[in-house]
């Protein structure tokens, strides 16, 4: 199956290797970082509750499939926004989705894990 040419770096100043490197990074601190952190904290913690209303009302309502759902979606977003700006050769936008949740992702991760051992 092949991508629509929207959803394709080819044509672009941007290569793929840079690409999934940035998304990589974001993955692995947002998506499984935080994840896993907020996780362990909602599971394990007495004493601390999920401070973000959005997510909170997500694990009250579907449990951590809400919390992986609101994840995987404003990640999906955030390719896409990357994506876009590619095509239009952005590159604010093209940078900026990768490294925003890179930063946060490592901030909420290590803020978690001080909640988790403190």
């Amino acid at each position: 199956m092949q991508l629509p040419s929207r959803l394709r770096l080819s044509g672009t100043p941007f290569g793929e290797r840079e690409f999934s490197r940035l998304w990589f990074f974001a993955t692995v601190t947002y998506g499984v970082g935080d994840v896993m952190t907020t996780i362990a904290l909602i599971g394990f913690s007495d004493r601390v509750r999920e401070a973000n209303p959005l997510i909170r009302a997500a694990v009250e309502t579907l449990g951590n499939a809400g919390l992986v759902g609101l994840k995987l979606a404003v990640f999906l977003t955030f390719i896409l926004v990357s994506v876009d700006a590619a095509q239009r050769e952005g590159r604010i936008f093209y940078y900026l989705p990768p490294v925003v949740l890179t930063v946060l992702g490592t901030f909420t991760t290590v803020y978690n894990l001080r909640l988790l051992l403190g």
